[in-house]
Parts: structure tokens; sequence; C-alpha cells
């Protein structure tokens, strides 16, 4: 159950498949080849997932900030996210620069370079603390971690950023400002009675459509100065509803002719309606 004892054996694989794959002819084998690849693949998400759990251990107040993350394409959020990061590492180091400009990659290899020797530092020093006090994290077995979380956390920013725009400040807090109004709307159909809490305790299918309907509402009547503002240009709004912004404005003069009890039976259809 110790993680340095995991750590040796998911560490022992990594190194078993690699000399498996220095040792074969890929032009004669190619279909093995492919096939250790993948264990490769797999060997090394697991030496990564121990390695993390043993830093969450070891140290968790010292670990670099990941708030860089929220400026990610969500759709990069993956749970082999850190395997994606240390594969683009060694094929900048060999020199392959997938999925970036050559100019991009060659600024990238000198992190990449750092990373991988770091890693292989981390992977050493942990070995042999498994071997001699798998149950202890002395002082160089914590800098060692330090500097590779360090070192890693900078090489995924950087090679992220080389290839897909991230969020812009600006862009994080207009969506900050969607989720405040999502809330919002919420507390107030409970209020009114609109939804219910075992509605939304039981993950309601039918709230995939009825909050961002309630939501425009609210955002063009009750808190006219959030993310639906029609006071700002298209190019000010979040990219989620700058591409219906005339339609919005129609939509805000339709309801400024509503009375309170007209609004309130098109918010109940709206909470009903397919």
């Amino acid at each position: 159950p110790r993680l340095l004892s995991q750590f040796f054996f998911a560490d022992e694989r990594v190194t078993r498949v690699v000399a498996e794959i220095n040792g074969l002819d890929a032009e004669l084998d190619p279909q093995q080849y492919l096939v250790l690849l993948n264990q490769l693949h797999v060997s090394q998400a697991h030496l990564l997932a121990v390695l993390e759990r043993i830093m969450e251990e070891c140290i968790p107040t010292q670990r670099h900030s990941r708030d860089y993350l929220v400026k990610f394409p969500e759709e990069l959020l993956v749970d082999n996210l850190g395997n994606h990061m240390l594969f683009a590492a060694e094929c900048l180091l060999a020199g392959t620069f997938l999925e970036m400009e050559e100019s991009d990659g060659a600024q990238l290899r000198p992190q990449a370079r750092n990373l991988l020797c770091s890693l292989e530092l981390v992977r050493t020093v942990l070995r042999e603390q498994s071997l001699s006090q798998p149950s202890s994290y002395p002082e160089p077995v914590r800098a060692v971690l330090i500097q590779f979380d360090r070192l890693f956390a900078e090489f995924e920013l950087s090679y992220v950023s080389s290839l897909v725009a991230v969020k812009s400040p600006d862009e994080i807090y207009r969506q900050q400002e969607i989720i405040v109004l999502f809330c919002e709307t919420v507390e107030r159909a409970l209020h009114l009675g609109y939804l219910t809490q075992e509605m939304i305790d039981g993950y309601e299918p039918l709230l995939m459509f009825t909050i961002p309907r309630l939501a425009i509402i609210s955002g063009l009547l009750i808190y006219p100065e959030g993310p639906l503002s029609l006071e700002r240009s298209p190019e000010e709004m979040s990219r989620v509803f700058s591409p219906f912004y005339n339609l919005l404005r129609k939509i805000r003069d339709l309801l400024w002719v509503l009375s309170a009890e007209e609004l309130c039976l098109l918010e109940r259809s709206l909470c009903t309606a397919e």
C-alpha cells in the first residue's frame, strides 16, 4: 500500500517496456512495435498517476500553482493531459515538432530537456528511497519533487499556449459572470417555485433546457448589468452569447411589454416546454 513501493513497480514496468522497444527492429515487426508503444503509453500514465499521489502526500502545500488551467479550452482538460505533455516533451527533444511550427518547437526544446532530466532525477531518487526507507520523504526527495512539479507546470503552460489561443483574463471573467448568472437564476427559480430542490438533487434532464431559458430572461430583465447586458458591444460579451446579440435585443424588446403576470406565465411555460 505504500506509494513509494507502488512507484518502484510502476517504474520497473516503464523501464522494461523501454528496453523491449530499444531491442526491437520496428521495420521487421511493426505490429509488435505498435503494441509496445501502447504499453509504454499505459505504463507511463500509471507512473505519472503514482507520482502525482506522491507529490500530494509529500509536498501538498508546495505544489506549483495550476490556476492557468482555467485558460485552457475545455476539450484539453482530460485525464491523460499529463501523459500527453510527457510525450510532447520527448518528441521535442528528439527533434519532432508535432502540431506546431518548427520555430516554436525549437524554443520549447530547452524546457522539454529540463523537464525530462528532472523526471529522470525523480525516478532515480524515488527508486533509491523506495529501497531504503519507503515510508519517509527526506528533504532531498522533497526538493527534486518540488523542482519537477514546477518544471512540469511551466512546460505544460508554454506548450499548450503555443498550440491554441488560451483564454484571456477578460474571457475568464466573462465566463465566471455566466456561472454567477446561472446560480442566481436557479436561486430565483427555486424561490418562485419554478423548480424544486428534488429536481436539482435528482439531476432532472429537463433542467438542461429550463435553466438556460430562465437565465436568458434573468440576464435581460432581472440582472441587466450582467453578462447579457446589451449596453455592451457584441465583442465585449461572452462568446457564448455574442453570436446572438441581435436576437437577444429582439427578445428583450418583447419581454419589456409583458406584464408581471404574463412574465410569470412565460417562465412557467419555459419550465415545461420541450
